[in-house]
């Protein structure tokens, strides 16, 4: 796997790709300290992540990613920051990051980079936890033009409400293999490969 960091903490960048190139299947190609040099890296490296700070001086990582997903929209950007500022965690969702994590929750970025090489969408724990409130109100998603029913919407929307399968059967007296078929067919439709893909998606489009 091959990664590029950025961050304008020289320290920070420093002991991030010290700690993940202890493992083998990991290569940081380069580093960068702002989002010019992250558009300018990514560019030159096309990397299998970019994992990048948000606030940073002369263009923020939420401007390069922008940026990047218009030049590559396939880009795996796994944003990591100090800050759970709730504005941040709408725009990166919205702009199609594939992650956004805590920089304090260490433990959490090799796994969360191997999750978004891998082609899965993760956020930590605190940042989930927010996305409901923080999305409340906003114009409803038109899922006809996905051929979503509403009885696969409503198991969508107990999925990215953290049901299992278990509970979403109760909740809708179904069985647990009708909605095992049910999260078949909401995949194959919305061409999403796990259920956190669809909790992400249906928040990002809600």
């Amino acid at each position: 796997m091959k990664i590029i960091i950025v961050d304008d903490d020289c320290l920070v960048a420093g002991a991030l790709k010290t700690i993940l190139e202890v493992n083998e299947d990991v290569k940081v190609l380069d580093t960068g300290s702002d989002g010019k040099q992250a558009c300018q890296l990514y560019k030159k490296y096309k990397p299998d992540v970019l994992l990048m700070d948000i606030r940073m001086k002369e263009m923020d990582g939420l401007e390069a990613s922008e940026r990047i997903l218009k030049m590559d929209p396939k880009a795996n950007i796994l944003l990591l920051t100090t800050f759970s500022d709730d504005e941040y965690i709408v725009k990166a969702l919205r702009l199609g990051a594939k992650g956004y994590l805590l920089k304090q929750d260490y433990g959490s970025i090799l796994p969360a980079l191997r999750a978004v090489y891998s082609g899965q969408t993760v956020f930590g724990t605190e940042i989930v936890s927010k996305i409901p409130d923080l999305l409340q109100g906003e114009k409803r998603f038109d899922y006809s033009s996905y051929d979503i029913n509403e009885r696969e919407l409503e198991i969508i929307e107990l999925i990215s409400n953290g049901y299992s399968n278990k509970e979403i059967a109760a909740e809708l007296f179904l069985s647990e293999g009708t909605v095992r078929n049910y999260l078949s067919t909401i995949l194959e439709k919305l061409q999403l490969r796990d259920r956190t893909q669809v909790a992400v998606f249906y928040y990002q489009h809600k």
